[in-house]
């Protein structure tokens, strides 16, 4: 009796700390509630808040954030989930001061040329596999190279079948990354898993909510964000914001960001109401949080009724 008193309090208190309902906490403890009845046609996810490193030329570093997310992708495969989903920066966040052929001690134009390409596509490889193993889909953010221009700052869709089916490549570059590090994307990309559609956001286009919008329109159920907010305080915003993208767009968000406890932010999905279903480990250590996505009538009916909405405007 003690135990399970303990446990309740345990419960209630993440839900005091995080905002989440009563059941929406008791799934970080119980992922699957024995005896609580699920929506028919759900699709269990995985989101992981990992430690972000930032040198691209330690070969160590890299293959110790290769490492980690491959312990995690064990992690979500063992509580069921067939996608896992991981922050911006998971294998590596570029330093500006790092890249910079000026640095460390002035920012310039990147010099990619020092990244350790090898190492980092090695990791790669070994997540590709391991999502095969798993029988898991796996989003990965990393630097994709292009020939003789600067990187793209992506996103890779690992199928369960291990192969590599789509990427998205971050479109609203931070001045910083516009200016020496990266080359823009151009387009929105959505992928389908059982039935479900989800499309993809990558660092500052959290921030642009006509970005986010036209997912609505490309009719999907989710849209897994990753973001690095390697900062000290000040990213409480940023979650603020995807609970409204979610009830806004009536679609479910998956927010994932580095296990930084100095940032304020923890990783989490927030059903199409606004609300969090489920948040990462709440003292911002590396971890997962699984939930249940699931259809509800409020998606469906939003999005029709904006669809009428806009043709009437022509908007």
């Amino acid at each position: 009796m003690t135990a399970h008193r303990n446990f309740k309090q345990r419960v209630r208190a993440r839900a005091a700390k995080t905002g989440e309902s009563y059941t929406a906490a008791l799934r970080h403890f119980r992922p699957t509630p024995p005896g609580e009845d699920m929506p028919e046609n759900t699709l269990r996810i995985a989101v992981a808040q990992s430690t972000v490193r930032r040198d691209p030329t330690n070969a160590a570093l890299l293959r110790a954030s290769g490492t980690e997310v491959r312990d995690l992708m064990r992690q979500a495969a063992a509580a069921g989930a067939r996608l896992v989903h991981f922050t911006e920066g998971a294998l590596c966040f570029p330093s500006k001061h790092v890249m910079s052929e000026l640095g460390p001690d002035e920012v310039g134009p990147s010099d990619w040329s020092k990244t350790d390409w090898a190492v980092l596509h090695d990791e790669l490889d070994q997540i590709t596999k391991l999502s095969r193993e798993l029988n898991i889909w796996t989003v990965i953010p990393s630097v994709h190279p292009l020939p003789g221009a600067r990187p793209h700052n992506s996103m890779y869709v690992v199928s369960a079948a291990g192969k590599v089916v789509a990427r998205y490549d971050e479109r609203t570059l931070s001045t910083t990354k516009i200016t020496w590090m990266y080359t823009p994307g151009r387009e929105p990309v959505t992928f389908d898993i059982d039935g479900y559609r989800f499309g993809l956001a990558l660092g500052l286009d959290v921030l642009f909510p006509e970005l986010l919008t036209e997912y609505d329109r490309l009719d999907v159920d989710a849209v897994l964000v990753s973001y690095a907010s390697t900062g000290v305080g000040q990213n409480e915003h940023i979650g603020v914001q995807t609970r409204g993208t979610a009830a806004t767009n009536t679609y479910w968000v998956s927010l994932a960001v580095p296990a930084n406890p100095g940032a304020g932010l923890d990783s989490g999905v927030s059903d199409p109401h606004g609300v969090w279903a489920v948040r990462g480990p709440a003292d911002s250590t590396p971890g997962i949080a699984v939930t249940d996505l699931h259809r509800v009538d409020v998606s469906q009916v939003g999005r029709d009724f904006r669809g009428r909405t806009r043709e009437r405007i022509g908007s």
